[in-house]
């Protein structure tokens, strides 16, 4: 029987403020806060708020039969925080059906898993603890910022105890294969990965409002034929996209929402289902493992990382601003830790870009990819020399390591201790309830009832 696995992103943008050379050292604060809410309450207004009611909805229409699952940025949620906490208590209203799943991704949204293991991992802990404040679910498959994957990353994601994780079903990857089945990563069979189908997402994120788009308009029913159609033991289809797509990218006048609000009741009508991806990752089995050697990722047509690292500016600022990474792991400075958070956010780099794409870019506030790496780069500048502050380049990188080893050894040290916790409290609790069922009083015995007198002989 074949299953639609439906995902949706939400990631907002720190909008960094115009900073000139002068302000190193005397202005420690990058952000533009004007923009930042403008941005945040309008795409709240225009798609995250019509979209997510709609979502409950369909779930409500269809008696829990419809499920979708979300990934949010943890950089992305202190911007709901702060201008539109009304997103947030709607996903959790959404997380109340149990028709929800929420996954994990990179606190910052950022490129960590391309350049150090310790921050990309700090970066996936950081946002699970995150998701469980807010919705009490652990997650159990991860994402990459962009759907970025590697063999490596994949490693480096099981590592963590992820069961599954979601990425691009590029073609150049797959070949002849379908993105339609559950795959492995090659160094960690137990991590299975589930691969975006990029035309069916791509249909609905990129081409739903394009007249000249040969398969404008779409239909509902046309579009879930095409999936039925599908050959039998293809069974999988993974349609992820951003949730902007709903409303920003094609907008409400599209009539987007009627289209999504459809897709359950033709599927139904073709013995479709809806899966969470923790539900397929436990259910299915695997096909065969996935070889990626190079990353990838599901941005512009080569699906690759070159967005972000594709010319000298912009691998010559990645390089700088994680230069300073093995120093932040050992940093419990809250300001300077939210700082090093929005500053590894992708899009500081992909407005560097001089890539032609056909997606449209807005750089804002910049007229062009050098004016982008020029206020990163004086930005950059300042939080560095902070870093540096707190924690001077004089401390040599064996003393640096001792102190990151000894603070590993310290978290593996606290997680046993919770453990034990746990135990302990477990046992103590069995002990007590024993102990009150043993001094709960016994109930009395009845006493006999006299024994009537016979009488009849007397008579």
């Amino acid at each position: 029987m074949k299953t639609i696995c439906l995902y949706f992103e939400i990631h907002q943008i720190i909008h960094l403020k115009r900073y000139r050379f002068f302000d190193i050292g005397t202005d420690h604060y990058y952000y533009d806060d004007y923009e930042n809410e403008r941005s945040i309450s309008d795409i709240a207004e225009r798609s995250y708020m019509p979209a997510l009611n709609t979502l409950e909805q369909m779930i409500k229409d269809n008696d829990k039969y419809f499920k979708v699952a979300f990934s949010l940025s943890g950089t992305g949620i202190e911007q709901l925080e702060m201008h539109a906490p009304q997103v947030l208590e709607k996903l959790q209203q959404l997380n109340e059906t149990g028709c929800v799943e929420f996954l994990a991704e990179p606190y910052s949204h950022g490129l960590s898993s391309l350049a150090n293991a310790d921050s990309f991992a700090r970066d996936m802990k950081k946002q699970v603890q995150k998701i469980k404040e807010y919705f009490g679910q652990e997650p159990k498959v991860a994402r990459n910022s962009s759907l970025i994957y590697s063999d490596d990353i994949g490693a480096q994601i099981a590592a963590l105890g992820f069961k599954g994780m979601l990425t691009e079903g590029a073609k150049h990857v797959l070949g002849w294969k379908s993105p339609h089945y559950v795959y492995h990563c090659n160094q960690a069979p137990n991590l299975k990965l589930l691969l975006r189908d990029v035309e069916l997402s791509d249909d609905i994120s990129l081409r739903f409002n394009n007249p000249e788009w040969e398969g404008y308009p779409l239909f509902a029913d046309n579009y879930i034929d095409r999936i039925a159609r599908l050959p039998e033991e293809e069974q999988i289809i993974n349609i992820f996209m951003e949730l902007s797509a709903l409303g920003i990218a094609q907008p409400l006048s599209s009539n987007i929402l009627d289209f999504i609000k459809a897709l359950p009741v033709c599927a139904k009508q073709k013995g479709i289902t809806f899966s969470t991806p923790t539900e397929i990752c436990m259910k299915m089995k695997s096909m065969a493992q996935l070889d990626v050697p190079d990353t990838l990722s599901w941005v512009d047509e080569e699906r690759d990382v070159s967005c972000w690292l594709g010319n000298a500016m912009q691998r010559e600022a990645f390089q700088k601003l994680y230069s300073v990474a093995d120093r932040l792991l050992i940093a419990d400075d809250p300001r300077i830790m939210q700082d090093w958070d929005y500053l590894q956010a992708s899009n500081n780099f992909r407005f560097m870009t001089t890539k032609p794409s056909n997606v449209g870019l807005d750089r804002g506030i910049y007229s062009g990819p050098f004016d982008a790496f020029t206020n990163y780069m004086n930005i950059l500048g300042d939080f560095i020399n902070r870093v540096n502050a707190l924690y001077p380049m004089e401390i040599e990188n064996e003393e640096l390591n001792s102190l990151l080893t000894t603070i590993r050894n310290q978290g593996d040290e606290i997680v046993m201790k919770d453990k034990e916790i746990d135990r302990l409290k477990a046992k103590l609790e069995k002990l007590e309830a024993k102990a009150a069922k043993e001094a709960k009083p016994k109930a009395a015995p009845k006493k006999a009832a006299p024994k009537k007198k016979d009488t009849t002989a007397a008579e």
